[in-house]
């Protein structure tokens, strides 16, 4: 399949576009941009709701979907969040209540426009994907049918903040450092005109880093429960698709909607992606006709057109053959699967003990640095490389895939691994990381999914309960879910592992565990093979925005380097995340953006964990003269009892420094 998108050009409706601001009950204007079709008929409306910026950041991303619904018959609307972007009002966390009931708002004035029917859609990629779910379980009467793509239904246990009740350190620290930034740009005088600067100072002196939330709240409380929607499923009254990629840490979340929404208003699709639209061509593919998919969607619950999107059925999912290690593939190897139900007839628990003696797991603190990057976007360095080096660091279990005369049989799995370790314990705290892997027989070591554990949180992510030191227990967790085929003549390795930098925060104890395998296993959701016609048209987009990337004569730093102090036994990785460097809009706007973020650690000292993010925004508009940079720091280092944060934001106007502001925090380490 060609991952590349066709543009269409032809559309059943011609389009126009506009700017609105759309008023909140306590008067803030929400700025939106709407594309409708020329029609004299009221059609349905679609929103598109998120802090990003529609007239810069998501600009060309918004245009190869927005001016295509409409061509279809649709009025798609992209809203910034309140505080973001040319929106009025200040910025708060993220999914917090005001959010929440802005969205509430937008949903029902679209309803109300006399160019609507009353009848809206919402849809959405990560953020956007996860306040449209939890904006659905608002069930505003007009909100009918939901696109959640690459989203969240759990935002304690499957976000970029925790994952098994350990400290998510990768992205906890990137994405807080990441909103920091992004939170301080200024409104565009283009769009907002000569009030642009006052309402970003305004902006600028509430503005509060989102680390100091998250870091507190270390289990799983009210704050997390918040926006939650896996906290009462019922709430939910709109139909759902949800998309996800195997690529993509939220992928979980398509599972759990499968399995908990009534079948007559929910479907699922899991492809090979990445955390990217499907259509978009990014690696690993192959890409979908995503946008069809969708319309076909919108069609059925806003239109009330009979057609078989329901017939379909409820989980869709990509299975991936075995495959050689690799950061980075233009498309992989495998085939398209159909369930009726999940959990799915086709598939049946099997269990693998694990054989041998009782094994000491002391991991050097900086396994876990070949583990590829958290929220992978389809970058040359995003995914994670041959394994061997970790598994040298961890207790590794095989288990072969028998060979025969004929060829074997693939051990094909769909759905989510869980292991059950019989673990003891020489200090209070700890964790433990399970990898599953696809072993070659060239010894070739393939990350198929993995898992984590917080020994605190083994009896539930909502308390923090000490381990028994020197006591045994079992120690039970899923990994995450993936849909994978291994090969005749290959193994199946589950490998063990106390430590996992920089994903999970270390915790202050470095003592690792004795796992012993009379007590531990491994079940594998072994998914019988079925023959299934699953077919997807190909990818199609409208016209792209036109937005281009100046050439600079500077050589780019590498995406991802991992730097070895051999006298000191430090280790550094650097990662330039790649959101998108220099790129000139048509209408004018230069914008750029640079970023690294370094995360540093000893290979025998848990508290020598460090994070850094530095960040450098620039928004120039020659023809009005006007010039801002934001440029912000963001530090996480740790004692046995705190965690140290330390934050500074510099904006400046015309190369005049406007605001400064630093802030320092110790915050108490409570479960993590």
């Amino acid at each position: 399949m060609d991952p590349k998108p066709k543009i269409r050009t032809d559309f059943p409706y011609r389009t126009r576009h506009e700017d609105v601001r759309i008023p909140m009950p306590d008067g803030t204007r929400l700025y939106a941009r709407i594309w409708r079709p020329l029609t004299d008929e009221p059609v349905p409306a679609l929103l598109e709701y998120l802090p990003y910026r529609l007239t810069d950041w998501t600009a060309p991303r918004d245009w190869q979907r927005h001016p295509w619904y409409a061509g279809h018959g649709y009025a798609s609307v992209r809203v910034d969040v309140r505080g973001h972007g040319n929106s009025e009002g200040l910025p708060g966390d993220e999914y917090d209540a005001t959010e929440l009931a802005d969205g509430v708002a937008v949903v029902h004035w679209l309803a109300e426009q006399p160019w609507c029917t009353g009848k809206v859609g919402m849809f959405g990629i990560s953020w956007g994907g996860c306040n449209s779910l939890q904006i659905a379980a608002l069930a505003p009467e007009p909100l009918k049918a939901v696109v959640t793509v690459c989203s969240t239904d759990d935002r304690y246990d499957n976000d970029v903040h925790y994952m098994g009740g350990s400290v998510l350190a990768v992205d906890m620290h990137a994405w807080a450092a990441t909103m920091l930034a992004f939170v301080c740009r200024p409104p565009d005088p283009r769009h907002v005109g000569d009030e642009w600067r006052e309402t970003w100072l305004k902006r600028l002196e509430g503005v509060e880093p989102f680390v100091h939330t998250w870091l507190s709240h270390q289990t799983r409380d009210a704050y997390w429960r918040h926006g939650s929607v896996c906290e009462d499923y019922q709430a939910v009254r709109s139909a759902v698709l949800a998309v996800g990629g195997w690529h993509d840490p939220y992928r979980d979340t398509v599972l759990r909607l499968v399995e908990h929404l009534p079948q007559d208003r929910i479907r699922g699709i899991i492809g090979p992606w990445s955390h990217q639209y499907p259509d978009r061509g990014r690696p690993p593919g192959p890409a979908i006709g995503f946008l069809q998919e969708t319309l076909r969607w919108w069609d059925h619950h806003l239109k009330g057109l009979e057609n078989d999107v329901m017939a379909e059925p409820l989980l869709r999912s990509w299975i991936s053959d075995s495959h050689p290690p690799a950061t980075v593939y233009e498309e992989l190897p495998g085939r398209w699967v159909a369930d009726p139900a999940w959990p799915s007839p086709h598939v049946t628990p099997v269990t693998y003990a694990f054989q041998g003696v009782p094994v000491v797991v002391d991991s050097p603190q900086q396994t876990g640095l070949d583990a590829g990057r958290f929220f992978p976007f389809g970058n040359d360095a995003d995914l994670p490389p041959d394994q061997r080096e970790e598994d040298a660091h961890s207790a590794c279990f095989d288990f072969p895939v028998p060979e025969s005369s004929e060829g074997g049989v693939p051990v094909e799995i769909l759905g989510r691994p869980s292991v059950r370790l019989h673990l003891t314990t020489p200090a209070p705290t700890g964790q433990v990381v399970a990898r599953l892997c696809d072993i070659a027989p060239d010894g070739s070591s393939t990350l198929v999914t993995r898992g984590v554990l917080n020994f605190s949180a083994r009896y539930g992510r909502d308390r923090a309960v000490e381990a028994q030191v020197g006591e045994w227990e079992s120690y039970a967790f899923e990994l995450n879910g993936i849909g994978h085929s291994f090969r005749p003549g290959h193994r199946v390795r589950l490998a063990v592992s106390s430590a996992y930098w920089p994903w999970i925060w270390p915790q202050p104890d470095a003592a690792g565990f004795t796992l012993d395998p009379a007590g531990s296993s491994l079940t594998l959701p072994v998914r019988a093979r079925t023959t299934d016609a699953v077919e997807f048209e190909e990818p199609e987009q409208s016209e792209p925005l036109g937005v281009s990337h100046p050439h600079t004569l500077e050589e780019p730093r590498p995406e991802r380097v991992v730097v070895r102090d051999v006298a000191k036994g430090e280790w550094r990785l650097e990662v330039d995340p790649r959101y998108g460097g220099t790129r000139v809009y048509p209408d004018g706007l230069e914008y750029t953006e640079d970023a690294l973020e370094t995360y540093t650690i000893s290979a025998s000292d848990p508290l020598s964990a460090r994070t850094r993010s530095d960040w450098s925004i620039r928004l120039h508009r020659p023809e009005l003269a006007w010039d801002v940079t934001v440029v912000t720091r963001s530090e996480i280092s740790c004692d046995a009892d705190a965690f140290l944060t330390s934050d500074e934001v510099i904006c400046k106007e015309g190369g005049e420094v406007v605001f400064h502001r630093t802030w320092e925090k110790r915050i108490p380490r409570t479960a993590g």
